[in-house]
């Protein structure tokens, strides 16, 4: 099932349609809900049958903190290493690939993510800029995964790589995730499902990659698990769970660019560069 997040509130979307839910059930209500898809269930046989919306909806997000995970692809490891290299900060990296314990790090309060076809930003003091494609888990208050959406992890990977310490000004900054485009709640996802990445420029495309699910090193579970042991989420929260697909280091964004992620169950997250 999935939901849709819209200013009218919140729609779910079936093999039979599009259901209007009532408007006490929340994105919050649903996160700080022990089973949030039996809630889910029990609330559609109410739930009036509505058309299609015409226009995409906002972020699936209410008040969830979101977070993310990085190292998690062979590929992320390798990027990470290449951009500190001058830093003598590449060996950081290869220590987190490698071990037990995950990189976990806060990206952004709900009042700083942007929905389908938002724009995006790239920081005005950072020369080198890209997008990075992310599965993301919808965690409920307990610690379960109960959902996924896709993310968009915006990076200045030259901050970054001048030194692992400034990794929040490079990650953490107005414009800098986007969600969408809606909740798919359900089972896991296959280790098969692919995830792509297409920036188009100037009406052509500039990058175009895609990799699947199963490169993720970690195990799902297991990331969650290492976020909530000492942290309370009252309203659940989003995890992104790191990327397998980066641009080539020459390669950076520019205003205009248009970013396309594409998990084919949940959908395709536009978003323009501001």
């Amino acid at each position: 099932m999935k939901i849709h997040r819209t200013i009218q509130g919140l729609l779910a979307e079936t093999g039979e349609g599009f259901r209007q839910l009532p408007a006490e059930l929340t994105l919050d209500a649903l996160f700080s809900d022990a089973d949030p898809a039996a809630r889910l269930r029990a609330a559609l046989p109410a739930a009036r049958p509505v058309p299609p919306p015409a226009a995409p909806g906002l972020a699936p997000i209410g008040s969830q903190e979101v977070w993310a995970a990085g190292v998690t692809y062979l590929r992320s490891r390798t990027a990470r290493m290449d951009e500190s290299k001058a830093s003598g900060g590449a060996i950081f990296y290869d220590k987190v690939y490698e071990a037990a314990r995950p990189e976990l790090f806060f990206k952004a309060p709900a009042y700083r993510v942007v929905g389908p076809g938002e724009p995006v930003r790239i920081r005005r003091d950072s020369r080198w800029n890209v997008p990075e494609p992310e599965l993301t888990l919808a965690i409920n208050a307990h610690g379960r995964i109960f959902g996924y959406t896709i993310g968009n992890d915006m990076s200045s990977r030259d901050i970054e790589g001048e030194n692992p310490l400034y990794l929040p000004q490079a990650k953490v900054y107005d414009g800098a995730a986007a969600l969408g485009p809606c909740l798919l709640v359900g089972d896991p996802l296959p280790p098969t499902t692919a995830i792509g990445l297409e920036i188009r420029r100037a009406g052509r495309t500039a990058f175009q990659g895609a990799t699947d699910l199963g490169k993720i090193k970690r195990p799902l579970p297991s990331l969650a698990e290492y976020l909530f042991r000492e942290t309370s989420f009252p309203r659940g929260c989003y995890l992104m769970t790191g990327t397998g697909v980066c641009p080539p280091d020459e390669f950076t964004l520019q205003s205009g660019d248009e970013i396309l992620i594409t998990l084919a169950p949940i959908g395709v997250l536009a978003n323009r560069v501001a």
